[in-house]
């Protein structure tokens, strides 16, 4: 590994009428310009690096931390959100690796073999994070890929991705693919949108008061975060508060009454329905879930 590989490395993301590469790698530290809800024409592979932090991709919010793995397939938005203080930087967060729509299809056509690989380019369309245990292979590939030249990296991503393919252990993130908008103010308006209901979902959050910090109606407003997100404005914050409770009984015995209150919702009753409709159990028996977890002996 050259000592130079964890140096800022600018983001290969030139315009494709200007880049016809068909596949880019490149890393990045906190703050970065690639920080915000956004959505690209290529699929992307996306590992973790340093921190941990707030996940939202497409209608899918929940958490993130060291070593994570997601495939995305192209425009699903997404946004990684570090927990770091306002002043903090991280010289390296995240490593991508992104590629041409048609490149893998284009291939296959050819070469019949690769049609193996089309399965998992159709379960990525609604976003895919892979168990943890493939961390390390997955830092040996991202390595390579930044270091490598361009016909290297195309072997190095077939390899990679025929590994991912014959991979069982990962989760869909996502329940739809939305409709996306190549309109970058659009862009710019929804990441302002979502990074506001982050900062404030543990407040009394309205959708009449979200509307008018938009500067849209209310009717406007849900057909607008409907497109770009792909669910509605109360399932989205009912999702970010429940993995903001799922952080809080994981770290603690802060009581379930305290953390109802202080992620955001008003009552324990209201608090557990939607917890067990987006986690299939209750805050209880997810406390004691991670509990095992992190208390149960390793194997040899």
């Amino acid at each position: 590994m050259s000592n130079g590989l964890y140096s800022p490395i600018s983001p290969e993301l030139e315009p494709r009428e200007v880049d016809d590469r068909s596949v880019l790698a490149f890393s990045h530290g906190l703050p970065s310009p690639l920080v915000r809800w956004h959505g690209h024409d290529e699929y992307e592979l996306h590992l973790i690096v340093e921190g941990s932090g707030q996940m939202f991709v497409g209608d899918h919010v929940g958490t993130f931390k060291l070593h994570q793995l997601v495939m995305l397939g192209p425009m699903q938005p997404h946004n990684w959100i570090s927990d770091a203080a306002p002043d903090q930087t991280l010289e390296l967060r995240d490593f991508v690796v992104q590629f041409r729509r048609d490149f893998v299809a284009s291939m296959a056509a050819n070469v019949p073999e690769l049609k193996t690989l089309l399965p998992l380019l159709e379960r990525s369309q609604l976003g895919l994070e892979f168990h943890e245990s493939l961390s390390m292979k997955s830092l040996s590939f991202f390595e390579k890929m930044i270091e490598s030249d361009q016909v290297t990296r195309i072997s190095l991503l077939v390899e990679f991705l025929g590994m991912l393919s014959k991979e069982t252990r990962y989760r869909v993130l996502c329940n739809s693919v939305p409709e996306a908008s190549h309109n970058d103010a659009a862009r710019d308006r929804i990441d302002q949108i979502t990074a506001y209901i982050a900062k404030n979902h543990a407040q009394d959050l309205r959708l009449a008061e979200v509307s008018r910090v938009s500067g849209m109606s209310e009717s406007a407003f849900s057909r607008f975060f409907a497109r770009s997100t792909g669910t509605n404005f109360n399932r989205y914050l009912n999702r970010l508060r429940i993995s903001h409770a799922c952080e809080l009984l994981g770290e603690g015995n802060l009581p379930v009454t305290d953390i109802c209150h202080e992620v955001g919702f008003h009552n324990v009753a209201n608090f557990n329905r939607h917890f067990r409709e987006i986690k299939s159990m209750t805050p209880r028996e997810y406390r004691k879930l991670v509990q095992l977890r992190y208390s149960a002996p390793q194997g040899n």
